[in-house]
């Protein structure tokens, strides 16, 4: 069998070598509220609980404020399995996680118009 080429979970001929949902124990529902937007950053505090090399792997990447989309496609992983092995990193005191400072402002509509319409114009 040829060695993973990207990353221990991975192989180039077999795919993923652990389903994603095994990574979470089944559990489909993070336990707060992340959107993907949402902003990560570790703590740099020991984690109070055994983590896996899933857990392993995205604390690694949350040395700067990066957000869970980001996160989830470095990981390979869909974004609903991401968002649960974050939350329990969350829970354990590795990371903070904050909403992007954007969802306070209000909606600018002629913003968004003119966004909409400079695509209509590339379409």
């Amino acid at each position: 069998m040829p060695a993973p080429q990207d990353g221990p979970l991975l192989d180039d001929a077999a795919g993923r070598l652990i389903r994603p949902y095994t990574v979470i124990n089944g559990r489909t529902r993070p336990s707060a509220t992340l959107d993907l937007l949402s902003l990560i950053m570790a703590t740099g505090s020991e984690p109070r609980a055994h983590l896996g090399p899933e857990h392993t792997e995205a604390l690694a990447l949350c040395e700067e404020p990066m957000s869970v989309a980001e996160i989830a496609a470095l990981l390979r992983l869909p974004a609903v399995v991401t968002k649960v092995l974050l939350c329990d990193l969350v829970d354990c005191g590795a990371v903070t996680a904050h909403a992007p400072a954007f969802h306070d402002l209000p909606t600018d509509r002629s913003l968004l118009e003119a966004v909409l319409d400079g695509l209509r114009r590339q379409l």
